[in-house]
């Protein structure tokens, strides 16, 4: 069989490996979304580099656009498959990806307009919120650790990742020349101490390894600095300066752990007594799919549901869906934290709250992620006195402040531990690491040599390898 490294190469965005077996079975993991690459990512999403009507499977790691947002895209070109993941991924796809149509469609509007004043032809979406919503019909949902017979020769296996609801470590069985080879994919690690989830489980021995590097050259806080932290910021911005919190927040698990912080904090009285905002109605509707799927939950957030039935909701927090209702949060001037989407502050409801409230030294604007490089979120952190938000320039007179611990992804030694934790390294014969940018792709894959792993390479974008 081949293996072909197609996105999330030596960058952390648009994931896609095509695995080609000898008979010509096409298996595509995971199907994601360039994002964040400025004038490059609308070509780079639409060149697919195979013919989707070839593809007879996609196995889909988790929900995240970068991992599942060209799903309907590839439904659009003729690909007539199943998508399979989990229970959980497929219920959140059936919100996040009609939702991701949505914004193509509002996007190229805006885009068509500016193409028009050149004389120049309209261009369309890469698919609509209506093509989302069809092709959700190919999605196949398996529980966790149930072997999944795609056919005599081929099955799959979805073992907890820890990195969000319903993320998984896709696991392959494919028998080849009476030759059975094992493919562990692990998609995005989490950590071990996740705040909602439980924490990433074992995955049965692989031959060929495939992983993450997001965080490959860092480490994390504890959690409970981390959460220490948020509240001292809460603090001293809504109550010591009387201004407002903005967080940038991805709409799935990011804004719910948040959430279940500030939720615990208020039940145990130590939360400033200030209005709590989550303005994006994706995350309105996911913290529902949450909720849907307690099985999912870590002890800790059993514990607290023995007493609170809703751990992501509490007195003074508001969920806001309408647009009218966002724009009057730009307007208030009372004291409060507002979590929008997106995370990397690009697009959507956020990018108008930080350029609203930017040039105010009474407020704060909190990143709690991993930001690709050329993003707003990015830019806000390179210590820059002005920027340009929708062309027009702004004074960074609020603070910006930093807590990666928040983030999803393990950090370098929490992803190496929850490998080495069930993975005999001798036993694996390559590994591929890939979702990291070069430099802490070279540093976790220097760590991984000396804890042992050998053989392990950084494929470039469309390099192909014989298994």
């Amino acid at each position: 069989m081949k293996i072909r490294f197609i996105g999330a190469t030596k960058e952390v965005t648009g994931s896609k490996h095509l695995i080609t077996t000898n008979s010509g079975k096409k298996i595509l993991l995971d199907c994601g979304m360039f994002q964040g690459k400025g004038k490059e990512t609308d070509s780079s999403n639409r060149d697919l580099g195979f013919d989707p009507r070839d593809i007879d499977y996609v196995l889909l790691s988790h929900a995240h656009i970068d991992h599942s947002g060209l799903i309907p895209y590839l439904f659009t070109l003729g690909f007539e498959g199943s998508v399979i993941c989990t229970d959980a991924t497929r219920n959140l796809c059936s919100l996040m990806l009609p939702d991701s149509g949505f914004i193509q469609e509002h996007d190229i509007k805006w885009y068509n307009r500016k193409l028009a004043k050149k004389g120049l032809p309209a261009v369309k979406p890469l698919y609509t919120h209506d093509d989302a919503v069809t092709a959700l019909k190919l999605f196949v949902g398996v529980a966790y650790e149930r072997v999944y017979n795609i056919d005599e020769y081929i099955s799959v296996t979805f073992t907890n990742s820890g990195h969000m609801l319903g993320s998984a470590v896709v696991n392959l069985s494919i028998i080849e020349n009476g030759k059975v080879t094992k493919i562990a994919y692990t998609g995005d690690v989490g950590r071990p101490s996740n705040r909602i989830l439980k924490p990433p489980q074992a995955f049965p021995q692989a031959d060929v390894l495939i992983t993450e590097s997001t965080y490959g050259d860092r480490i994390h806080d504890p959690n409970h600095e981390s959460e220490d932290a948020l509240l001292k910021i809460v603090q001293n911005t809504c109550v010591n300066k009387g201004g407002k919190l903005i967080i940038p927040s991805f709409s799935v698990g990011r804004t719910q752990e948040i959430v279940h912080s500030l939720n615990n904090w208020f039940n145990d009285g130590r939360l400033p007594r200030v209005n709590i905002y989550v303005d994006s109605p994706l995350s309105v509707n996911v913290t529902a799919v949450f909720r849907m799927h307690p099985e999912c939950y870590n002890k800790n957030v059993r514990k607290v549901m023995e007493t609170d039935s809703d751990p992501f909701g509490f007195e003074r927090l508001h969920y806001i869906k309408m647009v009218n209702e966002s724009k009057k949060l730009n307007k208030t001037d009372k004291p409060c934290v507002i979590i929008s989407a997106s995370g990397m502050a690009e697009a959507g409801r956020v990018k108008h709250h930080i350029a609203n409230n930017i040039d105010n030294p009474k407020n704060t604007i909190l990143i709690v992620g991993y930001c690709a490089p050329t993003t707003l979120g990015a830019r806000l952190q390179t210590g820059m006195n002005k920027i340009s938000i929708y062309g027009q320039e702004h004074y960074i007179n609020a603070d910006i402040k930093r807590l990666e611990s928040f983030s999803g992804h393990g950090d370098y030694v929490e992803m190496a531990d929850y490998i080495f934790s069930c993975q005999d390294p001798k036993q694996i014969q390559k590994t591929f690491i890939v979702h990291g940018d070069e430099g802490p792709a070279e540093h976790y894959k220097e760590y991984l040599h000396k804890k042992g792993l050998r053989n392990i390479e950084i494929p470039d974008r469309n390099y192909e390898v014989e298994i």
